[in-house]
């Protein structure tokens, strides 16, 4: 299984329902809070997501997949399970 990669905010709703949708699944994740990095990890990331804005900024592996609404949709078509597989 793939590594899955969360970077949150605590009182997101969709963070936490992210984070819920994948335990729901038994999908181990790591959580990084992004108020606690640092200016060059926030600068990574935003290279990474292509600028991407909104909490949760989600990877399956190596891959940005967007926030909970991209991920909730994967899973609803059947794409996620595959994403996490390969």
């Amino acid at each position: 299984m793939k590594n899955v990669t969360i970077y949150t905010k605590a009182t997101c709703p969709y963070c936490i329902n992210a984070k819920r949708l994948l335990e729901q699944k038994g999908v181990p994740y790591t959580e990084i809070d992004v108020y606690g990095m640092s200016q060059a990890q926030t600068d990574e990331v935003a290279i990474k997501t292509n600028h991407y804005r909104t909490v949760p900024k989600i990877f399956i592996g190596e891959t940005f997949i967007g926030g909970f609404s991209d991920l909730d949709a994967l899973n609803r078509q059947g794409k996620l399970d595959e994403m996490l597989a390969n």
